[in-house]
């Protein structure tokens, strides 16, 4: 079963979401909240597989409790889709580098919704190949400075750095074997080692320090 927290500060969107994805088989609605705070206090509490939260929201905002859940060891589990009505927002760009696994416009088709869901509680990231990596690329490269992360590149091999700025380019385990010359196993592997070398969470925010290091530069995709 999928649990999922809903973290929005309009409560006919709440209400829209919940009956939406209760009615899913494997998925339920544990938690609802009206901003940040809440999010967060939930989340530690209720330890949902997925959060969809709202990036702008009174008090302490979206980006805030995820920076904040992403943070929290205890909630290494737990994923977050961003929620906004701009597709090139800064604030997601900025939510991708502080741990959410992607993000979706408010108007987006239910069937893409629960797809979201269900593709972010399965542990990838949600990396639509277009609109997430083109907001990625554009923000990155306004970054004023780089993330921790994309400083520590020295702690990686030499065929890490190739994966990774495979991963950047937005392809799969699959296809960066392919690519690479190696079993889907290996691919996987080595991705697995640069998550726990640079501490990212997920895929996102490889594709992140990707391009805040240069190692993927905008026109590449």
């Amino acid at each position: 079963m999928i649990r999922v927290l809903l973290a929005d500060d309009q409560a006919l969107v709440r209400a829209g979401f919940r009956a939406l994805l209760d009615a899913q088989d494997g998925m339920t609605v544990v938690g609802e909240a009206a901003d940040g705070d809440e999010a967060e206090r939930l989340a530690r509490g209720l330890r949902p597989d997925v959060v969809l939260m709202d990036i702008r929201m009174p008090g302490v905002d979206g980006l805030t409790a995820t920076r904040r859940i992403a943070e929290d060891t205890d909630l290494d589990g737990t994923r977050i889709i961003m929620l906004t009505t701009f597709e090139l927002d800064e604030y997601v760009f900025e939510a991708l580098r502080g741990g959410a696994s992607g993000f979706l416009v408010k108007d987006t088709e239910p069937a893409e919704l629960i797809q979201a869901v269900r593709v972010v509680a399965s542990g990838d990231a949600l990396l639509s190949p277009g609109v997430t990596r083109r907001l990625i690329a554009e923000y990155a490269a306004r970054a004023k400075e780089p993330s921790r992360a994309a400083r520590g590149l020295d702690l990686l091999t030499e065929r890490e750095r190739e994966v990774l700025c495979l991963v950047g380019t937005g392809m799969t385990n699959d296809e960066v074997a392919g690519e690479l010359f190696m079993s889907p196993a290996t691919a996987k592997t080595h991705v697995s080692r640069i998550m726990t070398k640079l501490h990212a969470r997920d895929r996102a925010q490889l594709v992140v320090i990707a391009y805040e290091s240069g190692l993927v530069r905008p026109g590449w995709l």
